[in-house]
């Protein structure tokens, strides 16, 4: 099957981005209101509201600071506005999306009210939009993307065939020159030696192990046993029984590449290959992470079937169950089911996968951009001061 050629924005920090998004970025939650409001002013405009308040500090203030700016410098956005209530912390986040030479403007509540600051921002957001416009797609290369994989509501299917399936495309990207990142820290439990015996360096290795022996560590000091959260009920239902079966599912879809690095989360890489970031295995948490990273595109392979969707980043749902396929099509990007059928080869399912990947990266909707899913959840490392 011989691939189309890609087109993509770029970007003036010299990044690729396969969207020409203008943010309406909330700062905190007691900006969302006029934040939405601009948006509703501005057909067009996305905004990024969230329950996030203030108060955060430590590592915590850090990832927060590191997730906004990163997903208002993301390539898939061509401008941004900021809102917060008060100027210092909204200020921070438009500088540092600044710095990637893309249009950004800031407002602060304090001392305007809603009522001005709507005014404000919606003039910015109308002649971002204007501007963006006229910004043309270019010819990229398939190395220059920035890609994320996760699955979600994994049952047999998923380690049999949408995982599989994900590996032909890992595999084909990195090979192509490009980065992938892969994460869900906990759900490597009983297959972490199979990652950390792909690190490509004992500092790599040394900081993934760190960081699942971390996380582990977090789980047992809370005395809870996770049964019914790793595995999900869903996973359970879908005949997962155990998070060694979860993990080595979850494996699978990562290919045969080295891992290049070990990353914080919402850390953007800086080694091409595959890349480990620490997150959680929440859906909507880790492509948010990814998305401040610079991923452009996310892969997401399901069993039982899940919707998750990013303001920013596309997701592509890949399932091989029939029931899902059948029961949830709107959902689904690319059924794979053949492939558990003998129907086609596992390198034939990679190339149906490499297919509708390419006509995403020139423009054409996601099933969740289509439906309007746009779930953006802020990862939260500690309780507030």
């Amino acid at each position: 099957m011989a691939a189309q050629p890609l087109t993509g924005y770029r970007r003036p920090d010299g990044r690729v981005g396969i969207r020409n998004l203008v943010l309406i970025i909330a700062v905190d939650d007691l900006s969302n209101a006029v934040a939405e409001s601009v948006a509703k002013a501005i057909p067009g405009t996305v905004p990024l509201a969230h329950p996030y308040g203030r108060l955060q500090f430590g590592a915590d203030l850090e990832l927060f600071f590191r997730t906004m700016i990163g997903t208002g410098a993301n390539p898939n956005v061509a401008a941004a506005i900021v809102i917060g209530i008060e100027p210092t912390w909204t200020e921070r986040i438009a500088s540092g999306i600044a710095e990637t030479g893309k249009p950004v403007a800031s407002f602060s509540i304090e001392r305007h009210g809603d009522l001005r600051v709507l005014e404000m921002a919606a003039r910015h957001a109308a002649l971002f939009m204007q501007d963006a416009s006229e910004i043309s797609r270019v010819p990229i290369s398939r190395g220059e993307l920035l890609m994320s994989i996760k699955c979600g509501e994994s049952d047999t299917t998923s380690g049999l065939g949408a995982n599989p399936a994900t590996s032909q495309a890992v595999d084909r990207h990195i090979a192509a020159g490009g980065t992938v990142i892969f994460g869900e820290t906990t759900e490597l439990t009983g297959g972490e030696h199979l990652i950390a015996a792909r690190c490509a360096t004992d500092d790599v290795r040394k900081k993934f192990q760190a960081f699942y022996d971390g996380y582990v560590a977090m789980v047992e000091r809370t005395g809870a046993n996770l049964l019914g959260s790793q595995p999900t009920q869903g996973n359970i239902r879908g005949g997962l029984s155990t998070i060694e079966e979860k993990a080595l599912g979850n494996i699978e879809k990562t290919g045969t590449a080295p891992v290049v690095d070990a990353l914080d989360p919402a850390e953007r890489p800086t080694a091409a290959g595959l890349n480990f970031m620490d997150t959680s295995c929440a859906a909507a948490e880790f492509i948010t992470l990814t998305a401040a990273a610079g991923a452009v595109i996310h892969l997401f392979p399901t069993g039982q079937g899940n919707v998750v969707g990013n303001p920013v980043e596309p997701v592509l749902k890949i399932s091989a169950n029939p029931i899902t396929v059948s029961t949830m099509s709107e959902h689904i990007d690319l059924d794979v089911s053949g492939l558990l059928q003998l129907e086609y080869s596992l390198a034939e399912a990679g190339d149906r996968l490499e297919a509708i990947i390419d006509r995403t990266v020139n423009g054409r909707l996601t099933c969740a951009e289509a439906l309007g899913h746009r779930e953006f959840a802020l990862t939260r490392l500690h309780p507030s001061a």
